[in-house]
């Protein structure tokens, strides 16, 4: 099992910057940020193995950045100039699983935080 503790979500203005964190409770192979607004499917945003392979998907691309510090089992998403349609509930997700080909693919994630809520306002 794998616990993950998101954190750092946040109301901002259009433009402004926010961190993200999420803290597991052991090291895993691959780690990710997904988003989900109310009646929507959660959707990738950003993910990365321990192989260094990153993937984003198109509306963060340039804007939005992904991390870890595998000494502390902490991931991180670094947002920047943020937009009113980023608004969503921010999920941590974790597989011990490896994958030949890293996607943004839910379905490939078991663990999962509670997430934090990210609002930008116009």
């Amino acid at each position: 099992q794998v616990q993950l503790v998101e954190s750092g979500g946040d109301s901002v203005q259009a433009g402004g910057s926010l961190r993200l964190s999420c803290s597991a409770s052991r090291s895993t192979y691959s780690m990710g940020w997904f988003r989900q607004v109310p009646g929507k499917e959660r959707e990738g945003v950003a993910t990365m193995n321990d192989g260094g392979t990153i993937r984003y998907a198109d509306p963060v691309k340039g804007r939005f950045s992904i991390s870890k510090d595998n000494t502390k089992n902490t991931l991180y998403l670094q947002m920047n100039n943020l937009k009113p349609e980023d608004t969503a509930m921010y999920y941590c997700a974790a597989t011990r699983v490896f994958w030949s080909i890293l996607s943004l693919d839910k379905s490939e994630f078991d663990y999962w935080g509670q997430g934090t809520q990210v609002t930008v306002s116009s």
